[in-house]
């Protein structure tokens, strides 16, 4: 995604929902079925992410709770007036790719609890230079203020994971190849983070161990050998994808011959990596791992490899400079 779209109307998000039914997206419509605070709108948005919204609900109260720790924005509380409402904007202060907006909206919606308007100026995946306004909310002053700083710590973070990957698809642009995640996630903000990469351009890895096989060096050893590694997933659980990870080129006819689909070459050189490629001849998907930088990148996407595997997306991007400005109102 690239580009602002036309800037949306206020919505009015604060009111108190009545449960998951028809209206929300996140839950059947029983009466034992969870319910979700969330509004139904701001719901369906998230889960058309890829979100799950009672999810994002418990990470905004999560969040809030932690700020705050069974008291009160004391700061807050002395010096604005309870009955003050402000309009505030969300700004870029540097240019990058932006995620994470619904999820600060969700995250301000359970602190503003009464009057909360939003206007979104831009959607996550977009690419926005310094200065750009991203959403402008109009709320009580204390309760825009107590959530702030947890709306932009998430928001700052997500940006900046977006923002990495955007470099790294930029650089692999005209090639097969697409950067994708792996599980050095922040506990608790996996899917956050996956979604972030795929606002940035990337695709991901498996979302949990259960999802698919990954054989490593340490399964190899354990089980006397790739070929015996492959053989005993295949054997317990026949319909799982299963990938290997191989850190010799004679490591791949014996996986190759049991089917392998996918093969992780790890800290292979660009010269190895075409020599990998040109033996695997298109019976199987190769991804590369391990020594991979934004200055070689392009190398091993020209070797043919279909995946580059960045752990560095989710684990070391540093954020994106966001900030949230009150608006001086007229008098």
């Amino acid at each position: 995604m690239s580009g602002t779209p036309e800037e949306l109307p206020l919505h009015q998000i604060g009111e108190e929902a009545a449960g998951c039914g028809a209206g929300c997206a996140c839950g059947e419509a029983d009466a034992e079925a969870m319910e979700c605070g969330l509004d139904p709108d701001l719901s369906a948005l998230l889960a058309a992410a890829g979100l799950d919204p009672l999810q994002i609900e418990d990470i905004a109260h999560l969040a809030i709770d932690e700020d705050l720790d069974g008291g009160k924005d004391i700061t807050t509380f002395a010096t604005i007036p309870h009955d003050a409402v402000a309009t505030a904007d969300f700004t870029a202060r540097e240019a990058g790719t932006v995620a994470g907006l619904r999820i600060a909206e969700a995250i301000l919606s359970v602190v503003c609890t009464e009057e909360f308007e939003v206007e979104r100026h831009v959607e996550d995946g977009d690419r926005v230079v310094a200065g750009e306004k991203l959403l402008t909310v109009r709320t009580h002053t204390r309760d825009l203020l107590t959530g702030e700083r947890s709306a932009l710590n998430i928001l700052c973070h997500l940006s900046g994971i977006a923002t990495a990957t955007s470099a790294w698809t930029d650089v692999l642009e005209g090639t097969k190849a697409a950067v994708r995640d792996t599980r050095k996630t922040t506990v608790g903000l996996r899917a956050l983070e996956k979604y972030a990469v795929r606002c940035g351009g990337g695709v991901n890895h498996r979302m949990s161990l259960s999802d698919a096989a990954l054989i490593k060096d340490n399964h190899v050893i354990a089980a006397g050998g790739v070929a015996e590694a492959f053989k005993a997933v295949r054997e317990q659980f026949p319909d799982v994808a299963i990938e290997v990870e191989v850190d010799r080129i004679d490591q791949i006819p014996p996986i190759l011959a049991e089917g392998a689909e996918l093969i992780l070459l790890d800290n292979f050189t660009p010269e190895q990596t075409r020599e990998a490629v040109e033996l695997v001849a298109g019976r199987a998907l190769l991804e590369s791992s391990g020594r991979l930088t934004l200055d070689t990148a392009r190398a091993y996407a020209e070797a043919g490899v279909d995946f580059l595997a960045v752990g560095a997306l989710t684990h070391s991007s540093p954020i994106l400079d966001i900030g949230l400005d009150l608006r001086e109102e007229a008098v």
